[in-house]
């Protein structure tokens, strides 16, 4: 539906919200545009295996300051006979490495010197920073914050997922109580109305980044856990859930595109981080070209039983990385036509969400989309039991790819309060 329309029925649906607006979003999904961003690498020194304390925490001659520095002595050592500058470092006990970043000079190839450097024996592998973008772009337009009105939330009549998902049934069933969420994103606005109290961790791994609530992350935010009947905007798929908002994106200025960016690096800070701290779903609305510690990193979190939900890239064949990465679950938004790729398809079309600036407006994209299983999932392991250790999604029998939400729920709910006949198991990429 156009977004025009789309305002046209909201106006219908919620007359109570008066002068309060929403601002339709022109949303074509934004493809990562370089493979290398900046003129760095990433260099992985290989480290033996660190003693892990109960808890996840590491220690021994990770943690302490002689060890530190003494590993800054080797990678600046190594940058110097290779004419680079060591310009970060991040410790990665659970991938038994450390993690620097470096400089490479204009005139010389990212992509041979981190060749050239992956061949060095105390080197475990050498990358160059890849880039990626979110997949769903923003327009931005007036918004006005909303009146609060004494009934449930005005737009969740309007949300996808209200009656395409049935999601006042999945609320009488559970509401995600509990489940921690990551959200590996740009910053959410946490002083938003609808996500007030919902962030339950919130972090920041963009270097040089000014860290202000920013939209894309924002929008994610509500599909996934806004809160629900506190009558202004919209309910969240799993409104008590635990959200972490664990920063590694960028709203780049309108000026030059306005689209959201983010880095190898600032991604594996943040991956790394909900890994530590025993994130039960991943939310990666996003995508790029394939980056080997990246992929490393979400071997360890689906290891040790987190779900990977990822965004497809229609733009590219394979959906693009992270979706495209065993084990992950793909998701697309459900835009008629062939997909190149296989994916599971749920709601990310004329989607009102959170918009920064206590403000609601309508996106478009498979960014969205995964919000909305992302939040499915949530709901899902908030009804785990002995029998149910790894949530899978049900696709609807009509074979299109279309995510049931309450066939994907009632098996660990034990009764049925939807019309849901047998259906087929959904499984990740193998």
């Amino acid at each position: 539906m156009r977004p025009g329309a789309w305002l046209v029925l909201l106006a219908l649906l919620v007359p109570s919200i008066g002068s309060a607006g929403l601002a339709a979003v022109s949303a074509q999904p934004v493809t990562a545009a370089a493979a290398v961003t900046g003129g760095r690498i990433l260099v992985l020194l290989r480290l033996p295996p660190p003693h892990i304390r109960v808890g996840g925490d590491y220690a021994g001659s990770y943690g302490d300051g002689a060890g530190r520095a003494a590993r800054h002595r080797v990678a600046a050592a190594l940058a110097r006979r290779n004419g680079l500058a060591l310009v970060d470092d991040w410790p990665m006990p659970l991938l038994a490495v450390d993690c620097f970043v470096m400089a490479v000079p204009a005139d010389r190839s990212p992509i041979a010197v981190a060749a050239t450097l992956s061949d060095l024996p105390e080197v475990a592998w050498s990358q160059p920073v890849n880039a990626f973008a979110t997949q769903g772009s923003v327009e931005q337009g007036p918004v006005k914050a909303a009146t609060p009105v004494r009934r449930p939330d005005p737009l969740f009549q309007a949300q996808p997922a209200a009656l395409g998902w049935h999601l006042a049934d999945l609320h009488r069933i559970t509401d995600g109580r509990g489940v921690k969420v990551a959200i590996v994103d740009s910053a959410i606005d946490r002083r938003h109305p609808d996500l007030v109290g919902q962030v339950s961790v919130s972090a920041n791994f963009v270097v040089a980044e000014r860290d202000v609530p920013e939209q894309h992350g924002t929008a994610v935010a509500g599909i996934i856990g806004a809160i629900a009947g506190n009558g202004v905007g919209i309910a969240g798929i799993a409104p008590r859930a635990r959200l972490m908002a664990l920063r590694a994106c960028w709203q780049q200025p309108a000026k030059a595109g306005g689209a959201t960016v983010c880095d190898s690096f600032s991604l594996a800070k943040a991956i790394y981080f909900a890994v530590e701290h025993r994130a039960g779903v991943l939310n990666l609305s996003l995508g790029g070209p394939q980056d080997p510690l990246l992929a490393r990193l979400l071997d360890l979190a689906l290891a040790r039983g987190i779900t990977i939900v990822a965004a497809v890239d229609r733009a590219s064949a394979d959906g693009a990385f992270p979706a495209s990465h065993p084990g992950v679950v793909a998701v697309v938004d459900d835009v008629p036509g062939p997909l190149r790729t296989a994916a599971v398809v749920a709601p990310g079309r004329g989607v009102p969400t959170t918009n920064t600036g206590a403000s609601w407006w309508l996106v478009d994209g498979s960014s969205y989309a995964a919000a909305h299983v992302s939040g499915l999932f949530a709901l899902m392991r908030s009804r785990q039991t002995a029998t149910l250790q790894t949530p899978v999604l049900v696709l609807d029998r009509a074979g299109k790819g279309t995510v049931d939400s309450c066939a994907s729920l009632l098996p660990s709910a034990g009764d049925c309060n939807c019309n849901c006949p047998s259906r087929t198991a959904a499984t990740p990429r193998q």
